[in-house]
């Protein structure tokens, strides 16, 4: 474990058990239809989100974590077919049409972007597309969505708000395109925001400065956040809990200092100490061997049982997901609590 992951808070919670839960997935599974019929993607996901509070879906690439926000924000692929119940704010929103789920867009679901170059539009300026947004959204004249795309660009801290509303995304560096896209998700006031590993493309400095600035937007906004990321320092620092999935299944879910701290799967073990230790640079990373199995190739019973160091005869059975130590886990021979 790196000096950086050991040094967390032991006191990082989720909020107050009463705050009103604005996310909650039951059982979300998600195919896709090709020639040959159904393809599984994700199965089996469950999880809540409180108001105020940010839970992380983390997990190497190729694990259902994107698919898994782009079916919670009703932009999931044309040939998806969708399994399980997402309510959001107490309303049942899976079956919603098409039509309807649009609706909920940017009023009340807002989502950052992996990549702001390719999610916003090239040839639209920066204002005409916040302007855009909240008039929609909001019903506001187009005097009043300018001054509020402008309080908006100097609310997550870019500078000539009004000068850069006239420019173009490719105009702006990567950090300031990033913070143009936590404007727009903030801009109509909505109570979800989804974050799709909005820092990858970013350098280690400005990842810092986009985190602080999602987490001040979350507690003054109280906002509720589903945070995707590869990275378990961010999940430590910057979550309150954690859902670990690999190959489309949840393999562990808890509170994310007790993951990790002292995480029950072996998966979730391998993730960090997959992490570097910038405080050592001596020391050698442990990898994780092999790689995620390809969708439609997984492994009968436990998905992660071809990399594990663990696995014996009983892993060829699914294992389910119960209660080890402070979290719950899918494995048949999880790991010691950590003293």
């Amino acid at each position: 474990m790196t000096a950086h992951i050991a040094s967390l808070p032991a006191d990082r919670a989720s909020p107050a058990l009463d705050t009103r839960i604005v996310l909650e997935v039951e059982g979300l599974s998600l195919s896709l239809r090709n020639a040959d019929g159904l393809l599984p993607i994700v199965t089996d996901v469950s999880f809540a989100i409180r108001q105020g509070e940010a839970v992380a879906l983390v997990g190497e690439s190729g694990c259902g974590k994107s698919i898994t926000a782009s079916a919670i924000m009703g932009i999931a692929p044309d040939n998806a077919e969708i399994g399980g119940t997402i309510t959001l704010n107490g309303q049942a929103i899976s079956g919603l049409s098409p039509r309807a789920r649009r609706k909920l867009c940017g009023r009340h679901m807002g989502f950052i972007f992996q990549e702001p170059m390719t999610a916003l539009h090239p040839t639209l300026s920066i204002g005409r597309q916040m302007t855009d947004t909240l008039r929609h959204n909001l019903g506001l004249s187009h005097a009043e969505a300018t001054s509020r795309a402008a309080q908006l660009l100097d609310r997550v801290g870019i500078p000539r708000a009004r000068d850069i509303l006239k420019g173009y995304v490719h105009e702006l560096s990567g950090g300031m395109r990033q913070r143009v896209m936590i404007a727009l998700a903030i801009s109509c006031g909505p109570s979800l925001v989804i974050a799709d590993e909005p820092t990858t493309a970013l350098d280690v400095t400005i990842q810092a400065q986009v985190l602080d600035l999602l987490d001040d937007m979350r507690r003054e906004l109280d906002l509720a956040m589903l945070f995707i990321t590869h990275d378990l320092e961010v999940v430590g620092d910057f979550c309150d809990r954690a859902v670990v999935m690999y190959a489309g299944d949840v393999v562990e879910r808890g509170l994310s200092a007790d993951i990790v701290r002292s995480p029950a799967h072996p998966y979730a073990r391998g993730l960090i100490d997959a992490v570097p230790d910038h405080d050592d640079g001596r020391t050698r990373l442990t990898p994780i061997l092999g790689t995620v199995p390809p969708v439609g190739q997984w492994p009968p019973g436990c998905r992660f049982a071809p990399r594990c160091n663990r696995v014996d005869a009983q892993c060829r059975t699914r294992p389910a997901l119960e209660l080890h130590g402070s979290t719950e886990a899918r494995c048949w021979h999880p790991l010691e609590p950590s003293a």
